[in-house]
């Protein structure tokens, strides 16, 4: 963990301190892809092996997606379509591949088979989705052996076939999946007890612990200052979520909201769209109070959805104190701060679908509470 007591940065009127800066992996893209569950995850445990005194591996995303999408394509088939079948994800499907199949690193496994250099996975999806259909149809009254292996085929043709994770760069290095825990924060659900968080890229139905908002926090902050970095998954679809600029808040003067999270919703604007976004808090200025109750209601109201995956790997406060999470995204290194944004600490209150820490990250009197 590196502690810098004095570096300034500015962009349109904000000055950030970084106060806890955790030494993380290089900045990556998922491209024109929905795979942030994937590059998020995996750059939290890239970072999570150099905490443990291990060299910066660039572990291959394609990896845990080509996996996950065998999962997806089971249960698909035996929701008799009505399951999730998408490009999005949760931090657990990296850490269920890794149980199963391991890891293996980028140059192992780019999973740029189909003539891009770089991920682009419109086609492919739409194939493999317009398979499930038919097979899901059942036009032979009675499923075939074979239609398992044809889907891994159109994988295969795409990412390419995997390859045998115990002969990989990676087969040596020890990392526990079971070591790391999702947490979620909210009412609808009974708090310190595991619970199944609806959202549709909870595919796979796995569970999180739920805490009281203030908790949550005292989780976040506790891991960043203790060394450990937070895999975040949270809504991005404010007109106050500034990619380019490299800032997220939650100003009291409420801006129009956008629909989706793609990073090409936020490339494809201009210098002028983004200045316009943000004329009226070009820099720190008051916002919202959130506590357990509004955060609910834009849940229930779906103002605050699950949009997108990124990983909190610092804390900075602004020139007037107030604290915001450095945040790792993966668009790219590009942006005022090369890929990274700093988000303010009630746009994290808000807006936190759930994140995933290591098992030590979290207080000891909440681990107790949680039974962990």
């Amino acid at each position: 963990m590196l502690i810098a007591a004095m570096a300034f940065a500015q962009v349109e009127g904000f000055k950030f301190n970084s106060k806890v800066d955790i030494t993380t992996s290089p900045v990556k893209d998922q491209n024109r892809t929905g795979t942030c569950w994937s590059f998020a995850t995996t750059s939290f445990i890239e970072t999570e092996l150099i905490r443990m005194g291990n060299p910066v591996y660039d572990i291959s995303e394609m990896y845990f997606v080509r996996y996950a999408y065998e999962q997806k394509a089971k249960d698909y088939v035996r929701f008799h379509g009505t399951n999730n079948f998408g490009q999005g994800g949760q931090a657990h499907d990296v850490m269920n591949v890794i149980r199963e199949h391991g890891m293996v690193t980028e140059a192992e496994y780019p999973g740029l088979n189909y003539g891009e250099e770089s991920h682009v996975h419109g086609e492919m999806v739409e194939a493999l989705k317009g398979f499930l259909d038919a097979v899901v149809k059942n036009p032979n009254r009675k499923l075939t052996t074979a239609w398992f292996n044809a889907f891994k085929g159109i994988l295969d043709a795409y990412l390419g076939v995997a390859p045998d994770p115990s002969k990989s760069e990676l087969a040596s290095v020890k990392f526990n999946p079971d070591d790391y825990v999702e947490l979620t924060s909210f009412s609808h659900l009974p708090f310190y007890q595991n619970v199944m968080l609806e959202i549709p890229d909870n595919w796979s139905h796995d569970f999180y612990y739920n805490l009281p908002l203030d908790e949550l926090m005292e989780v976040i902050s506790y891991a960043l200052n203790n060394g450990y970095s937070v895999c975040w998954d949270g809504d991005v679809s404010e007109k106050s979520f500034s990619y380019k600029n490299g800032v997220a808040l939650l100003p009291v003067t409420k801006t129009n909201e956008i629909a989706g999270s793609d990073k090409a919703q936020w490339v494809g604007l201009t210098d002028k769209d983004l200045k316009d976004m943000l004329k009226s808090f070009n820099s720190p200025v008051p916002e919202v109070s959130v506590n357990q109750e509004n955060r609910q209601q834009n849940f229930d109201n779906l103002t605050t959805t699950d949009d997108h995956l990124m990983h909190l790997t610092g804390i900075a406060t602004d020139q007037n104190g107030t604290t915001y999470f450095k945040t790792k995204n993966s668009w790219g290194a590009d942006g005022v701060y090369n890929g990274y944004l700093y988000m303010s600490e009630s746009y994290v209150r808000m807006k936190t679908i759930a994140i995933m820490v290591h098992r030590d990250a979290i207080p000891k009197n909440i681990a107790k509470k949680l039974g962990i």
